[in-house]
């Protein structure tokens, strides 16, 4: 019996490299916590919009390229690949660094023929479709998989009457919240660009890695021979994956109801452009 066929096709698959940094070093050193992200997946995150009324696809993939190739610029890291390095002497790997060679991001266009937005939004606590995962690059890759494929991807795959954006973001390099602050500073690029007007982003990155004191200087060393006995590959049983909707009116209900009932304070927040609902509890 032949297989299904994908939901999505692929129309065409970009490089973006940005133009060279003076101010980018040859290599990243990385944290602990960096360090200990090595086997996670990369981080997905996804964004739905409905066809804008006064932009052709063509103007969409354009601005979103350029202006990613200038967000990597500012960023430089995220054009990097992940590296190990080998001593010389015992032939072990000394440690695990970003190379900041500037080979570039990941940029696809792709199409998922038959598919609108209200396939994809579903309805409230049904099992997310299945061709979702189809949506999101270098899906299943691990972090030290950045030794091969590109720290970011993107891939806007294209609806019957909206756009999907699907993005995958090396852990190692940045947790959440430095991929919304990566992902705000390409949206402010592509506004200015539009707008025609020189690119000064408001919050500049910082790439500066912090070290713990007392366990001497970078880079920090590993005991291993080869990456295989440090970077463990984890396929998960199979689950169910539910989705679920909060207007902002009920979760405003959520946080009065929480803060009558308790004599603590707890903040519920929505992460930004994400939807995802935290819950902070101060004490």
């Amino acid at each position: 019996m032949p297989s299904p066929s994908p939901a999505v096709r692929t129309v065409k698959t970009y490089a973006v490299t940005p133009r060279p940094n003076p101010q980018a070093p040859r290599q990243l050193h990385l944290s602990a916590w960096d360090t200990a992200m090595l086997s996670p997946h990369y981080i997905q995150k996804g964004l739905l919009f409905k066809n804008p009324s006064d932009l052709s696809l063509e103007q969409i993939i354009d601005r979103l390229r350029s202006s990613l190739e200038e967000a990597l610029f500012h960023y430089y890291p995220l054009s990097g690949r992940i590296r190990a390095v080998t001593c010389e002497e015992s032939g072990v790997t000394c440690h695990v660094e970003v190379g900041c060679e500037g080979e570039g991001a990941e940029f696809v266009h792709a199409v998922a023929d038959g598919i609108g937005i209200a396939d994809v939004v579903g309805a409230d606590g049904q099992d997310l479709p299945e061709f979702l995962k189809e949506f999101f690059p270098l899906d299943l890759a691990v972090n030290f998989d950045g030794s091969t494929n590109p720290l970011v991807a993107v891939q806007v795959t294209v609806l019957i009457d909206g756009i999907f954006i699907g993005y995958a973001f090396n852990h190692v390099i940045g947790d959440g919240t430095s991929f919304w602050m990566f992902f705000n500073a390409w949206a402010e690029i592509a506004r200015c660009k539009a707008a025609g007007k020189e690119v000064v982003l408001s919050q500049p990155p910082v790439h500066d890695k912090w070290f713990i004191g007392g366990y001497g200087e970078p880079p920090i060393k590993l005991p291993y021979s080869s990456p295989a006995e440090f970077v463990v590959r984890y396929t998960p049983p199979p689950l169910r994956e539910r989705m679920f909707h909060f207007s902002s009116e009920s979760l405003a209900k959520l946080k009065a109801r929480a803060n009558r009932e308790c004599d603590k304070v707890f903040i519920l927040k929505v992460g930004p452009l994400t939807g995802n609902l935290d819950i902070y509890l101060l004490t």
